[in-house]
């Protein structure tokens, strides 16, 4: 896939997360959720195939792309403590 097509499958990506991000109906879903005891997360995948007219189907699959986001994770001092009483270890991925 070239480097634009590539830009473009990332702007695609992002437009679609900061869609769900502002969504009024979403917000409101999740917040009853919550307000009913509940811890909540939320995963989608979007898969995406491009091609160009004419292409043959065989090389269509080479141009299907996953857009997922990949979200900072912030811990917290009882974050870590917390885990630390599971003896769960945090590596720290910036010193690798």
């Amino acid at each position: 896939m070239d480097q634009q097509l590539k830009q473009m499958m990332k702007e695609l990506g992002e437009a679609i997360n900061e869609s769900l991000a502002d969504s009024e109906r979403i917000a409101e879903v999740v917040s009853r959720i919550k307000d009913g005891g509940y811890d909540i997360f939320l995963v989608l995948e979007a898969t995406i195939g491009v091609s160009k007219p004419g292409e043959k189907s065989a090389d269509k699959t080479s141009l299907v792309t996953t857009l997922s986001s990949n979200p900072e994770l912030n811990i917290n001092d009882q974050d870590l403590k917390f885990l630390k009483s599971l003896r769960i270890k945090i590596e720290d991925n910036e010193a690798a």
